[in-house]
């Protein structure tokens, strides 16, 4: 089963009877609902916060918190979700309760298969969700925008990997969100309440890693007139993020490999261990393995980081997420500022769909921004964009063109879009430095 846009309809069942979930599942399933469950509300709500779902089916009486309180939460916090009570006999009147506070319908147990299909189609029929799904809604998941296949990938290793401890390597570019990817292994783990501490490692000198990491003690060092806990103690409990982890010194690896492996740092200054129960999550934008054949990047540590890869498509590689992520911020933005409802031409959205995007998702919603503020209308035409896209889009696509005519084009697409810069434009075209330059050449004549 799915809907209008094409996407599953997942159902959300809370009961604290496994025979009746397993009931509703089978049924369900058979028909094409994607099926998720839960014995009890606290865990309905983690689902709720970690997972789309398009409709909540619960019972009311459940040992703790009872049926009603998920009522309420759905109502007043999952735009677009409907719900569906079911109930025995003697709680009708509670089921009644529960459609004044938000259910949209409710169904008296025992129930036959064609009763509980016709209820789940009309509360689905109900929902704003069915009939129109909400970018900022159907299509994120752990608050990361994308419905491309690779995306899916990630989401689907974002979940398997997000309550274990086992570390986290980030693989990819600069922009494509990983902190994103690694705040959502923490706020949807059973440490979220903890603390999350991002710490960039190509952002702090090496000389001052260490004891921004690890701390210090009173008069470890010129300027020390103060005991001071570091990064690591702050996160005690829950996760530390290090990003642009390939910026370490050997030296600093070494002492990262020992927390791994110990549990235990020293205090800058100090010969005491403080023990910490802590999990790891790091991120690159370079190849780790190659630092590793280098000498640059020690292979013990970069195997005791990379025991879950979690790689991170570039944007040009989910063409399908674009027109998502420009409609997402360009809502964001329009909110935020205060402005009337904008929208793109449909040359514009042409012309960004066809752009390659170096900077990922953080040139996008930076351009949007941008394109947000400036606008003097209330639609984003292609004369508002920057050269390089006007360019790009007003550039003839016959079909009658020669192949070396296609490719000029494209090169020169490319690197106006990075600055003339040839190391970044021979990256993406997916050739050396010395063919772009020959290429180039060509393009003289």
């Amino acid at each position: 089963m799915k809907t209008k846009q094409g996407h599953a309809i997942t159902v959300l069942v809370v009961d604290d009877s496994p025979e009746t979930i397993e009931l509703i599942r089978r049924n369900l399933e058979s028909v094409g609902y994607e099926i998720y469950s839960a014995t009890n509300v606290q865990s309905a709500l983690t689902l709720l916060a970690t997972v789309n779902v398009n409709l909540v089916i619960t019972d009311l009486k459940m040992p703790g918190e009872n049926g009603m309180e998920l009522v309420r939460h759905v109502a007043e916090n999952c735009k677009g979700v409907g719900t569906l009570v079911i109930t025995g006999f003697p709680s009708i009147q509670g089921a009644v309760e529960s459609i004044k506070i938000g259910a949209e319908e409710y169904l008296v147990k025992p129930f036959t298969d064609d009763e509980l299909f016709k209820s789940v189609e009309r509360v689905l029929a109900k929902t704003a969700r069915y009939k129109k799904e909400p970018v900022s809604g159907s299509h994120t998941n752990f608050g990361i925008i994308g419905n491309s296949e690779k995306m899916q990938k990630v989401f689907t290793i974002i979940n398997k990997a997000k309550n274990t401890n086992a570390t986290v390597l980030i693989n990819g570019e600069s922009g494509t969100g990983k902190e994103l990817v690694a705040r959502a292994l923490h706020y949807g783990s059973n440490s979220s309440a903890a603390p999350f501490v991002p710490v960039n490692c190509g952002g702090i000198p090496d000389t001052l890693l260490e004891s921004e990491l690890f701390g210090y003690v009173k008069g470890a060092f010129t300027g020390a007139t103060e005991t001071r806990a570091g990064f690591f103690q702050t996160a005690d409990g829950g996760t530390i993020f290090l990003d642009e982890i390939s910026n370490t010194s050997l030296a600093m690896q070494a002492k990262l490999l020992r927390v791994l492996q110990e549990k235990e740092f020293y205090m800058v200054g100090s010969k005491k261990p403080i023990n910490v129960n802590i999990r790891i999550v790091a991120a690159t934008n370079v190849d780790l393995m190659q630092l590793v054949k280098k000498g640059l990047f020690r292979e013990d540590l970069y195997y005791r980081l990379n025991i879950i890869a979690i790689d991170l498509p570039p944007l040009r590689e989910r063409a399908k997420d674009i027109m998502l992520l420009l409609e997402f911020f360009l809502q964001k933005y329009v909110r935020e500022l205060g402005k009337d409802p904008m929208q793109f031409s449909k040359k514009a959205l042409k012309s960004l769909n066809e752009y390659s995007w170096p900077g990922n998702v953080r040139e996008l919603q930076n351009l949007v921004h941008r394109l947000v503020i400036m606008a003097d209308d209330n639609t984003i035409d292609t004369p508002d964009l920057p050269e390089s896209f006007r360019f790009s889009a007003t550039r003839s696509r016959s079909l009658s063109r020669r192949l070396t005519e296609v490719e000029r084009d494209y090169i020169i697409d490319v690197l106006a879009a990075n600055k003339n810069n040839i190391s970044q434009t021979a990256q993406i075209l997916g050739i050396d430095r010395k063919t772009l330059r020959e290429k180039l050449k060509k393009t003289d004549r």
